[in-house]
């Protein structure tokens, strides 16, 4: 199979698809990997390293995407891309199509097979391709809000830590998933208190059971946000419904209750955000504000640690990358019940329906 790698031109998405390490696995079993010009130096991967794996460097993205079967990527197309994929051209990548009516019905115009990183789904439920940038994102999440809580960047002023004589500052985290844990491990990590609050009460005693004792667990429920909103410092948005949108847990109203300087930090923002005042922003322009408090709403925070990332996540993509170069998507999906639900539209078709009902559209794409 000819297999594209084309440079992420999402703005300061410094990923890449694949490390030098991939595309040596990938020609050592047969297959011919493009990879176009620079795409790996953001992650400091560069030209000549992946020509030493066996890789063929091009010029353009252009090139890439018509030379190869398949393309594999980070993010999302955006709309600079949309006309390059061809129709029964496999793209492997994050969509979260849920979050974007335009992106899905391009990638429904082009015809080609989208497989979605963050809806591979295992047998206990877990999500393994997003594991790992959800373990980034929130890790980042506190050390974002730590920043954005300084006041020369409007923030209250707090010190999460705090020092000797000093009450630390609050963090409040919804929900107690992998982006959760991860920020109260680094919260708690720096001395913040912590609360994190969940639904799944399976989800709250592991927490409680693994964290010390300035983590508190607190069932999720609109009461208890409304309340610990007035208090806390730093709130993190980790919510996550499996390929659709995320629920708003944060009104607009809330953000009266808040004091100034107050810091949100949505993580939830590729699924369309988990506060009703998110818009995604970008590492150039990450913050904006709205009633006196601080929203981060980045939507690709791991970009921001490039190196760390793609090695994070091409240690996890590239089993699924081998099976589909050696396999084709129809076997390699019929074999693997995991790297089937990352199926979300297949030749014109929606195949995966929290998409549909993100939209409304009833059956009319449904598969």
């Amino acid at each position: 199979m000819k297999i594209g790698v084309p440079k992420e031109i999402k703005n300061n998405e410094n990923r890449v698809g694949m490390t030098p390490a991939g595309v040596f696995e990938l020609v050592n079993q047969g297959h011919t990997v493009y990879v176009q010009s620079t795409a790996g130096e953001g992650s400091g991967f560069f030209d000549e390293v992946y020509q030493e794996a066996g890789a063929i460097i091009l010029e353009t993205i252009q090139d890439v995407y018509q030379s190869s079967d398949m393309i594999v990527k980070v993010k999302e197309p955006i709309q600079e891309e949309y006309d390059l994929i061809q129709p029964n051209q496999i793209v492997f990548t994050y969509f979260h199509f849920a979050s974007s009516e335009a992106l899905t019905l391009a990638m429904l115009k082009s015809n080609a097979v989208c497989i979605a990183y963050e809806t591979v789904e295992d047998e206990d439920g877990t999500l393994p391709l997003l594991t790992p940038m959800s373990e980034v994102a929130g890790r980042m999440a506190i050390q974002q809000g730590a920043k954005y809580l300084e006041k020369p960047i409007k923030g209250r002023g707090i010190l999460l830590g705090g020092v000797p004589g000093v009450t630390p500052g609050k963090v409040l985290i919804l929900g107690a998933g992998v982006v959760g844990v991860q920020a109260a491990k680094m919260a708690a990590g720096l001395g913040a208190h912590v609360t994190i609050m969940d639904v799944n009460m399976k989800r709250l005693r592991y927490v409680n059971d693994i964290m010390p004792s300035h983590v508190v667990t607190e069932y999720s429920s609109v009461y208890n946000i409304k309340k610990h909103i007035q208090t806390h410092d730093l709130i993190i948005g980790g919510v996550l419904l499996k390929g659709g949108k995320a629920p708003k847990l944060i009104t607009r109203a809330m953000l009266k209750d808040m004091r100034p300087g107050t810091v949100l930090v949505d993580v939830a923002v590729d699924q369309g955000g988990c506060m009703e005042t998110t818009k995604a922003t970008t590492h150039e322009d990450p913050t904006f504000i709205i009633d006196d408090i601080v929203h981060y709403c980045v939507a690709n925070m791991p970009g921001a640690v490039p190196y760390t990332s793609t090695l994070a996540l091409t240690n996890v993509t590239l089993p699924y990358v081998l099976k589909l170069a050696n396999k084709g998507w129809e076997k390699a999906c019929a074999e693997d019940a995991s790297l089937a639900y990352g199926l979300n539209i297949v030749n014109g078709k929606i195949v995966y329906k929290e998409i549909t009902e993100a939209f409304e559209w009833g059956v009319e794409y449904y598969a």
